[in-house]
Order: C-alpha cells, then sequence, then structure tokens
C-alpha cells in the first residue's frame, strides 16, 4: 500500500526544472516532509548507465524502439528498486522527469506508437502513477534560448525545433486530459512568479507550506 505523496516535475529544454527541483525540495523539507529528490532516465547506479547511453550523442544512428526499450528499461529499475520502496514506506518522492515524458518526447516528439507506450506503462508501472505532476510549459524558442546559453547539448537537445513543438504540444494535451493531476506552470515570468505558481499547485496536496 502506498502511503507517500509522488510528485514529478516536467518540461521541455530550458523552463527551469533543476533550479525549481532545487526550490520544491528546499520547501518540502522545511514542511517537514522525509523528502526523496530523484530523476528519470536515471535514479539508481544502473538508471543511470543508461542514462548516459540515452543522452551522449552518438555516432551510431540509435532507432526509436532502442530508445523507448531504454527509457523503460532505466524506468523499470528505477521504480523497482526507489520509487517504490519509498512510497510503501510512507516518503513522499520528487522526481525530475518521469512517464509523462515518455509521452511528450517519445509518444509527440518522436511520434510512435500510442499503444505501444501505453503498453510498456501498463508493464513497468502497474500501479505507481504521480499524485501531482508539475508541468513548467515555455514557448520552444525561449525555452532553446536558455538551453544553448546554459552548456553542451546532449543528444535530445539537438534536435529540430519542430521535434519540440511536438513535446510542447503532447504535454499541453496531456494537460487538459489529466483530470487535475497536471498543473500548468506558466515558466517565463520572472522566478518569484514561477515559484509563486508552484506554491499554489502544491497546495493541492493539503499540506501546510
Amino acid at each position: 500500500m502506498m502511503t507517500g505523496k509522488f510528485i514529478t516535475l516536467e518540461g521541455g529544454e530550458g523552463v527551469g526544472k533543476t533550479t525549481n527541483l532545487s526550490f520544491i525540495k528546499t520547501t518540502l523539507e522545511q514542511a517537514g516532509i522525509d523528502l526523496v529528490v530523484t530523476r528519470e532516465p536515471g535514479g539508481t547506479e544502473f538508471a543511470e548507465k543508461v542514462r548516459e547511453l540515452l543522452l551522449q550523442p552518438s555516432n551510431e544512428p540509435i532507432a526509436e524502439m532502442t530508445e523507448l526499450l531504454l527509457v523503460f528499461a532505466a524506468r523499470a529499475q528505477h521504480v523497482s528498486t526507489k520509487v517504490r520502496p519509498a512510497l510503501e514506506a510512507g516518503k513522499w518522492v520528487l522526481c525530475d522527469r518521469f512517464i509523462d515524458a515518455t509521452h511528450a518526447y517519445q509518444g509527440g516528439g518522436r511520434q510512435m506508437n500510442q499503444g505501444v507506450i501505453d503498453a510498456l506503462e501498463a508493464m513497468v508501472l502497474t500501479d505507481i502513477k504521480p499524485d501531482l505532476t508539475l508541468l513548467l510549459d515555455l514557448p520552444v524558442e525561449v525555452g532553446m534560448k536558455r538551453a544553448l546559453a546554459r552548456a553542451a547539448l546532449d543528444r535530445f537537445e539537438q534536435e529540430e525545433v519542430a521535434f519540440f513543438e511536438r513535446v510542447r504540444d503532447r504535454y499541453l494535451a496531456r494537460a487538459q486530459s489529466s483530470g487535475g493531476r497536471i498543473h500548468i506552470i506558466d515558466a517565463e515570468p520572472d522566478l518569484d512568479d514561477v515559484q509563486g505558481q508552484i506554491l499554489n499547485a502544491l497546495g493541492h496536496l493539503g499540506v501546510a507550506l
């Protein structure tokens, strides 16, 4: 039985996930919550090795199905050895990207078969799903400008603008059909405004912050 809460942070490139993940972590810990912070792909020693395979630019073209299966292989390890045990122990889990990223990047960006993604999701996650997802949203051109100013681009960040437009569209579509689980955070205003939106969304979990 799950007794902890599962929060995920999502968004395209350059939306400020790293800064705001740190803010959420501090906010929840100051509220006295026993928190595990993790990320996908990755989160465990083995899954981090898969992350390297996924993100490093490669001279060999990587088949879309290879990419999708690697994502779910890392997720299976992450969920079984870190996420599920933490939730069952009553801890809260804060994760930088999770299943919605797969629907956005592989489903939207790569335009892969939705039925295949849904089948893998059912097998790997079973009863695990986020209680709250914060979707940091920016126009693609703004996010990419921020990403370019930040560091060398990984394999995904090197995709064309049209790819990221499809990613954003899929994220927003999932938010609209999520029944309130996914809260869209406008990441374009100044940081205080963005973090005010985040605090408001966290309030839906019923914790005094």
